[in-house]
């Protein structure tokens, strides 16, 4: 008897055994079971950023709808060229949403059409689902049922920004069933994001401009120099209900110095009712330090979920140049279908809260480095403005639509680096030979225009293309000079470009009532005079009459080189500057290359784009008064739209504003501005300059808002970028230096 029991002990044991083995094998190999830290995505290497950026590894129980885009997207509605069309405004709308709006309808993507349209836009507010929100709209679900192309929502965009309401905030609680609708939401999760069909939003006040958008705070920060603080967050708590965990758990880390996580009871109604022994502490703590002082002294800044896994301090951050360290479980990050996030935030864990500062103490610097300039460049790109937002959106939209036509996308690259997405089309590459500016060749022959009745000779007429394919920019340029009086600054500058070692021939635009100089008059550009060098000089007012100042590109005939250095007729440059500006050119031919420089800016107030001449760091505008341009780029104005040069021809002043636009526009390049040796100051002749007429700056500012209208989108790109000659101001020996000259005159 005693045998048997033992026999069975030990049976029983080995059993256990056995299943102890097998069962923590099987617990082990189970997906949900996985340490989330064994999930965190490492840091890119440079194979994986040619390649699609990887998402983590996702295995919810989701409880989204099954929609895809081959299932819930009518693809045959969208042509070459995919247009949107927003219903006809009905009823109020909150500020945010007003300005998505507008951004769609002045864009280049919008139709009036509804039977040309690719995707729809409802006009009923659907951004704030909380019916205890002021700016709820209700019986969301019947007003977009009788949209006249409703469908169950197929081919329509929602946004969405606030989802559910107190106490649970549950996402899928949108107050209307959205159908077959591609949701743009915010705050979304894992359990109710729809691979491959929704898109994530980034959470932004209702403050955030609607264009324009404040420039990076740290674009040209090249040392990972450690900041004051090591990581920051200043926000409120939630003494109870959904999000108070984490939030209530941060004064654990807050030591005053290299930690500064502190938060406030103080907001709702009734927090005095509910406040805990931890408010008052927590509400002085949280006096002491100003918000915007910490992001700008911070290394990282925390991103706490708050009552949804979004937070508005994720822009904010991105804003300020602190790297985010996301603190939200399952929180889909915005755009992440293209934006490869592994290279701009670090990821956390909420059930984790107390090794955050072993995380981010254990980041090298060349990391917090990289980390830090790719925040930059993706608010910028895509998070400065409200209609950037929107334009992400969209142009992710239409990168489905173009895969599903022809299986072709922009490269992960080009999303993940300046000029990013919205910088370059889907319909070719970051290349310049793919650039549109490359394939203007042999569109047309121009000849010289026959000679008026008045003139005494007529002009040369030479067959010679106005633009060609630049596969190389050339070792000569041409001098276009637009002179409207002759003066001692005239003949000083013809004098330097004799002297320039890279200038083939001059081209001399005369503009103004009085006669035309001579060639005799102008000897002293004759240089060597056993190689003289060529002058044509061309009256615009006998030729060109009733073009004004557009005439200046007119004669694009008589130009032989790739090469155009346009030049006002008092441009104060030396010989050596030209030259310098022709070799930087050889390297950026897609470009405009020059000395000074203006800038656009959005202004709230007004709701209208602004034109400054302010010298700052920022700039998007090289004037062509002393720049060089590819004969191409100057081509394309005269083939601008009517309402382009009929906005040209009305102010007589912003010719200068639509190349810089047309430029950019094909080519999605900022300009490149050169050290300027002295500042350009207007003449004193007996014209009057323009640059005295208190109109002025109002015509160019109509004239920008003209062209931004006209293309759907403001095409100027902002850059910081100015490029110095070698030693040019450096306290070395001017025998050293290879631009002599430039630093022994005067300003």
């Amino acid at each position: 008897m005693q045998a048997r029991k033992r026999y069975l002990l030990l049976f029983m044991s080995f059993a256990l055994l056995l299943y102890g083995y097998f069962g923590s094998y099987q617990l082990k190999s189970e997906p949900g079971i996985n340490i989330r830290r064994d999930n965190l995505p490492t840091f890119a290497t440079l194979d994986e950023l040619t390649e699609a950026p990887s998402t983590l590894k996702r295995q919810p129980a989701t409880i989204a709808l099954p929609c895809r885009m081959e299932t819930c997207f009518d693809f045959s509605r969208c042509g070459v060229d995919p247009k949107i069309y927003v219903y006809p405004s009905e009823g109020p709308v909150s500020a945010s949403y007003r300005k998505v709006l507008s951004v769609i309808r002045e864009s280049r993507y919008a139709t009036r059409d509804p039977y040309e349209a690719c995707l729809f836009v409802p006009a009923i507010d659907t951004l704030d689902a909380d019916p205890l929100s002021p700016e709820h709209v209700p019986d969301v679900a019947s007003r977009l049922s009788r949209l006249p192309h409703w469908n169950n929502g197929r081919n329509h965009l929602i946004f969405s920004l606030y989802a559910g309401t107190w106490p649970d905030y549950a996402e899928e609680a949108l107050g209307f069933d959205p159908g077959e609708a591609i949701l743009a939401r915010a705050s979304a999760s894992e359990t109710v994001f729809r691979e491959g069909f929704d898109i994530s939003l980034p959470l932004f006040h209702k403050e955030h401009p609607e264009r324009g958008g404040a420039p990076p705070a740290a674009p040209g920060n090249p040392f990972p120099a450690p900041k004051k603080h090591l990581i920051a967050f200043k926000g409120k708590r939630y003494v109870h209900g959904i999000g108070s965990e984490t939030r209530n758990s941060l004064w654990h880390l807050h030591d005053g110095n290299n930690l500064i996580l502190v938060t406030t009871c103080r907001h709702g109604k009734s927090w005095k009712d509910l406040r805990d022994e931890r408010c008052d502490e927590d509400n002085r703590e949280y006096d002491k330090y100003d918000y915007e002082q910490l992001l700008a002294n911070s290394t990282f800044c925390l991103v706490a979920r708050g009552r949804r896994l979004g937070s508005y301090r994720f822009l904010e951050a991105l804003a300020a140049g602190c790297i985010p360290v996301l603190l939200s479980n399952g929180w889909r990050l915005p755009f992440d279908e293209r934006i490869d996030w592994r290279r701009a935030v670090i990821w956390a864990d909420e059930r984790l809260l107390l090794q955050v500062p072993e995380l981010v103490r254990s980041v090298p610097p060349e990391r917090i480095l990289a980390l830090r300039q790719q925040t930059q460049v993706l608010w910028e790109q895509y998070f400065s403005s409200i209609e950037k937002i929107v334009f992400t959106t969209i142009e992710i939209l239409l990168e489905r639509v173009l895969a599903h036509r022809s299986s072709r996308q922009r490269d992960a690259l080009i999303w993940n680096a300046s000029p990013g997405a919205l910088g370059t089309l889907a319909t070719y590459g970051d290349s310049r030979t793919h650039l549109p500016l490359a394939g203007l060749g042999a569109l047309a022959t121009v000849r010289a225009p026959p000679a008026p009745r008045a003139a005494p000779a007529p002009l040369p007429a030479p067959s010679v293309p106005v633009v060609g394919p630049p596969p190389t920019p050339g070792n000569t340029f041409t001098a276009m000079l637009y002179v409207q009086a002759t003066s001692p600054a005239l003949h000083k500058l013809l004098a330097n470009i004799a002297s320039s070692e890279f200038c083939e021939k001059v081209v001399l635009v005369w503009d103004s009532e009085r006669a035309a100089p001579t060639l005799k008059s102008l000897s002293r550009v004759a240089g060597d005079p056993r190689d003289p060098l060529p002058v044509l000089v061309i009256d615009a007012t006998t030729h060109y009459p009733g073009d004004g100042v557009s005439a200046r590109w007119q004669p694009l005939w008589a130009v032989p080189t790739a090469a155009v250095f346009s030049l006002d007729g008092d441009a104060p440059l030396l010989a050596e500057e030209l030259d310098f500006a022709f070799r930087v050119w050889q390297h950026f031919p897609e470009r405009i290359v020059g000395y000074p420089a203006r800038s656009h800016f959005w202004d709230e107030a007004k709701g209208a784009w602004g034109y400054s001449s302010k010298r700052g760091g920022a700039y998007s505008m090289v004037l062509p008064g002393a720049a060089l341009v590819h004969r191409a780029a100057l081509a394309l104005v005269a083939r601008a739209a009517p309402a382009l040069r009929l906005a040209v021809r009305r102010a007589r002043n912003c010719e200068d504003i639509l190349l810089n636009c047309l430029v950019a526009h094909h080519t999605r390049r900022a300009p490149i501005k050169l050290a300027q040796r002295r500042n350009y100051k207007p003449t004193h002749h007996k014209y009057r300059s323009p640059w005295t007429d208190p109109e002025h700056f109002v015509q160019r500012q109509s004239c920008l808002n003209t062209f931004a209208t006209a293309w759907g989108y403001m095409p100027l790109v902002r850059s910081v970028l100015r490029l110095d000659p070698v030693l040019f101001k450096d306290s070395v020996s001017t025998l050293r230096k290879k631009y002599r000259k430039m630093e022994l005159v005067t300003s």
